[in-house]
């Protein structure tokens, strides 16, 4: 009765029907979670992830610092894969993305990579998407390097391009003045990267 009961309260959550305004998500929820709306108005982000009941294991979200973080029954800490950032006065989104970059990434390597537009998969109207890729000497002595049996390392730091994962910087549509750092990793993540959503200022 127990199952039946869950069964039926899990069928019942997956269709939240989003509040005016908010966008719904942009996909079915994959088999055994449901979608659930998080908002943090102090961290400025609204976005839909996933809850699952795996029975060994339960998945959901929470906001831990300045970011939205994935949290497992059976693991540790949460990991933050959507991190948030203030865009500064007088500064634009572009140069705010470039000052990230540069802040996270040691001197030697950040000298050696630029700035790049993300443009792989889908990308939401009037959004932005950046990575840190190496310039054109850099990466003709990276293939002149490669290992085709091996993983390389990131050849940007941990906040540029990854060989093995999808990440990139952010700039959503609205009025939030927030830069989003965006851990997709390697496969369909349990957010919605299509509906991330800066809040305005209250």
């Amino acid at each position: 009765m127990r199952l039946i009961s869950l069964t039926f309260a899990l069928l019942a959550s997956a269709s939240i029907p989003a509040v005016a305004g908010e966008p719904a998500p942009s996909r079915p929820p994959i088999d055994k979670c449901v979608w659930e709306r998080l908002t943090d108005k102090n961290i400025g982000l609204a976005a839909w992830v996933q809850r699952c009941d795996f029975g060994f294991r339960q998945v959901h979200f929470e906001f831990v610092g300045n970011a939205l973080a994935i949290k497992y029954s059976d693991g540790g800490a949460a990991d933050p894969l959507v991190e948030v950032f203030d865009i500064k006065s007088g500064e634009t989104a572009d140069a705010a993305v470039q000052r990230l970059l540069l802040e996270k990434t040691d001197k030697a390597i950040s000298t050696r990579c630029v700035v790049a537009p993300y443009t792989e998969g889908t990308v939401p109207a009037d959004v932005k998407r950046y990575t840190f890729s190496p310039n054109a000497t850099y990466a003709k002595e990276l293939k002149a390097l490669a290992n085709p049996d091996e993983i390389p390392e990131p050849p940007c730091g941990d906040w540029g391009e990854m060989p093995d994962g999808i990440q990139y910087f952010e700039v959503p549509a609205g009025e939030g003045r927030k830069v989003l750092f965006v851990r997709v990793g390697q496969d369909e993540p349990l957010f919605d990267g299509q509906t991330l959503q800066v809040l305005a200022a209250e």
